[in-house]
């Protein structure tokens, strides 16, 4: 950091001290190295306290061996422990709001839900510090990877040390959550006396190791670094080697199960962690069925969605082929509609044009007739004249012997008995056809006087 006021904001931040003036004193004793101070400050062998309230949230560990501590209550210790700020802020790959958890002191009951697994594998990491990781960390992250390869450089290796995992402490406690283990906590105080003693004989034996990686989730780390000196003040530490099982509850909270303080040989440390085992694994049983019920509820609504969205698709596909099928019958309706209105336009223009052509045949019939004039009596110069129609009906009249074949022509057609004009008047013996050559020759001159019989000829 550049300036004074930067240097003094992140050390309050670190030590978790609020008097100005006394991080300003502790600030200059160090020459206003920000690193010598905090490890200073962290591994000194007096007791600290903040000049806030008593009940504040941060209280400072002692490196040093204190007086012992009563024996902890029968049973499990259940104490919500309020996690701080900049610890739940710095961790990767947690969700806010995502994560709910019922309070499983309380009720047992577990409400639990799905959230994001962090970046750190579950064993420690076996290259050395110096390597550059493959992607990249939060600063929590990268402090536990540096302890865990410091760790193991000391005291041991992979199968020979518990599996610290390589992630900050809101990660390793959400890995703990999804995966229904408790989360076993290790603080390191590197300069306390009981320190390697602890880690060699009991923390890296191969009984607690084995059960530790076989039961617990395990974090670690180093109360010199930021993550791991705001755990030890918010898990009270107050002698090390200093261990903890947690899980989680709500709000941010942790449940703090169990807390070991000072040296433990393997098979005490062994007696206390089956202990808080046995004594959690009902809440964990529950837990774990909870979480099952909630997949089979989530997988069964899914499948009744999937079904739903299935019959919906099938009713859609009915109800797009009953308006298909509508609209095919209003269009074949309207398309029937249409023909019979064509066919009856077609009918009345018909009959129409049969009404203007039956009037002018009549009309015709009514000008021949009127140009025939009236029929004359018999006389010497009057000539009888029949004719016969190809329906066997005989028709006859008489006409002057000057009238012209025409005549003849305009009287058949004045009685509307043939329905076309295209025909011939024909005599049989001698077989004469009066065509239109004849036409003006009268019927005595055509030889048809004084009578004549003649029948009508339709014409091919």
């Amino acid at each position: 950091m550049a300036d004074v006021s930067d240097k003094l904001a992140y050390f309050q931040a670190i030590t978790g001290l609020e008097d100005p003036n006394l991080c300003t004193e502790i600030l200059q004793a160090h020459n206003w190295d920000l690193e010598l101070a905090i490890s200073s400050f962290t591994s000194t062998s007096s007791s600290t306290t903040d000049p806030s309230p008593a009940d504040t949230a941060y209280h400072f560990p002692q490196t040093t061996d204190s007086q012992p501590q009563p024996p902890p209550p029968p049973g499990l210790a259940w104490k919500l422990i309020k996690l701080p700020v900049t610890v739940i802020s710095g961790s990767l790959g947690l969700v806010s709001g995502a994560i709910g958890l019922g309070l499983w002191a309380a009720g047992g009951v577990l409400s639990y839900s799905l959230g994001m697994i962090g970046l750190g594998s579950s064993s420690s990491s076996s290259s050395s510090s110096s390597s550059a990781p493959l992607v990249s960390v939060s600063a929590a992250a990268s402090e536990v990877i540096n302890f865990v390869a410091e760790f193991e450089r000391e005291y041991g290796a992979v199968g020979t040390m518990p599996n610290f995992v390589g992630e900050g402490f809101m990660d390793a406690l959400q890995r703990s959550r999804n995966s229904f283990r408790l989360l076993f906590v290790y603080l390191h105080s590197p300069d306390h006396p009981d320190t390697p003693l602890f880690c060699e004989r009991t923390l890296c034996s191969e009984a607690v190791t084995a059960f530790v990686n076989e039961n617990f989730v395990a974090w670690g780390g180093s109360i010199r670094a930021s993550e791991g000196f705001k755990m030890s003040n918010s898990l009270k530490a107050s002698r090390f080697p200093f261990c903890a099982v947690v899980m989680a509850a709500t709000n941010q909270r942790i449940a703090l199960l169990q807390q070991v303080e000072g040296p433990q040989s393997p098979e005490e440390m062994l007696v206390i962690l089956q202990r808080v085992l046995e004594e959690s694994s009902p809440v964990l049983v529950a837990a774990r069925l909870d979480a099952e019920e909630r997949q089979n509820n989530m997988r069964l609504r899914e499948e009744q969605d999937a079904a739903y969205r299935a019959a919906l698709e099938v009713d859609q596909a009915r109800e797009r082929q009953r308006r298909e099928e509508e609209e095919r019958l209003a269009r074949e309706a309207a398309e029937a509609e249409r023909k019979c209105k064509e066919e009856e336009e077609a009918r009345e223009r018909a009959a129409q044009e049969a009404a203007e052509k039956q009037a002018a045949l009549a009309k015709l019939r009514e000008e021949k007739a009127q140009v025939l004039g009236e029929e004359p009596e018999k006389g010497p110069d009057v000539t009888q004249v029949l004719v016969r129609f190809p329906n066997g009906e005989r028709k006859g009249r008489r006409f002057n012997s000057t009238a012209t074949i025409q005549s003849l022509y305009d009287y058949v057609d004045s009685l509307g008995c043939l329905e076309t004009e295209n025909y011939s008047l024909v005599s049989n013996f001698p077989r004469v056809v009066y065509g239109q050559e004849k036409l003006i020759l009268s019927l005595k001159e055509a030889g048809l006087h004084p009578q004549a019989s003649l029948f009508v000829e339709i014409n091919s």
